[in-house]
């Protein structure tokens, strides 16, 4: 009787253990993320080439490109430049004490300048395709510098400004 007595409890050990489950317990958790505002600029240089008094105006053009996340509305503004005594409505390049006036526009006809928005000046408005390479919004600047006579009057040099874009966004 004892062998069976033995061959029954293990028996019954094994189905218990086949009869047992393993329990489970389950939590979630969120993942999140926030796409920020960001907008990339950069420019190229407007050159007006050689100008010759009293033979008329020259006119130029460089490009700004913008690049800001998309659908994020930007401003581009231009400041009046480095030379001292120039303003963005009667810009100046200098060459020491000497200047010669220009300007910049938002457009090829010239009838705006492009400023910060005050004194008469304009912007540029736009809205971010994206900031990846193929998203690029390229602006066109467009200089004038008239045959004025003031300008007529410089003496021969190299006459030169550094104007700041800024892209408010």
């Amino acid at each position: 009787m004892r062998k069976v007595l033995i061959a029954t409890l293990s028996s019954g050990a094994l189905l218990a253990a086949g009869f047992a489950s393993a329990a489970t317990v389950t939590s979630t958790f969120n993942v999140s993320a926030t796409v920020l505002k960001n907008c990339l600029v950069s420019s190229a240089n407007l050159g007006f080439g050689n100008y010759t008094p009293n033979t008329g105006a020259l006119t130029g053009s460089s490009a700004i490109t913008v690049r800001c996340t998309r659908t994020t509305p930007y401003t581009v503004s231009l400041n009046a430049g480095t030379t001292t005594g120039g303003t963005l409505t009667q810009r100046l390049l200098a060459n020491g004490a000497n200047t010669l006036q220009y300007n910049l526009f938002t457009t090829a006809g010239m009838t705006t300048i492009w400023g910060d928005g005050t004194g008469g000046t304009g912007t540029v408005a736009g809205t971010g395709n994206g900031v990846s390479l193929a998203s690029a919004q390229t602006l066109t600047v467009h200089g004038s510098l008239p045959d004025s006579t003031a300008n007529q009057d410089a003496p021969p040099g190299a006459y030169a400004d550094t104007i700041t874009v800024t892209v408010t966004y």
